[in-house]
């Protein structure tokens, strides 16, 4: 079970977006980055296609390290680190510090 999931508000902690918050929009395993909506934003300018006749500056949401970024904690609202817990049916839940179930979206 990873720390992280999809549709998680996490906030940056590292970086030139240090203390932004934001939803996980996708997370590319792989690499061990996230993309999370507002955060580190890069401008790509695009030349007029016929698929895309306007062409112009396009914005859109740059993948960030996994390792920059820390869940927010439902009781406190403040980042927290995660701990997996295994209940006796062998069903296994993310646990903030505080003892909150952290649940996606």
């Amino acid at each position: 079970m990873n720390r992280l999931k999809v549709g998680d508000l996490v906030q940056v902690t590292r970086g030139k977006d240090r203390g932004k918050q934001g939803k996980i929009t996708k997370i590319l395993a792989d690499e061990e980055k996230v993309v999370v909506e507002g955060v580190n934003t890069v401008t790509r300018h695009t030349r007029p296609t016929p698929r895309n006749q306007q062409g112009g500056k396009v914005t859109k949401d740059a993948p960030i390290h996994a390792s920059k970024v820390m869940p927010i904690d439902p009781q406190s609202g403040k980042p927290t680190r995660v701990k997996i817990k295994t209940a006796e049916d062998g069903t296994k839940t993310r646990v903030a510090k505080s003892g909150a179930t952290i649940t996606a979206g």
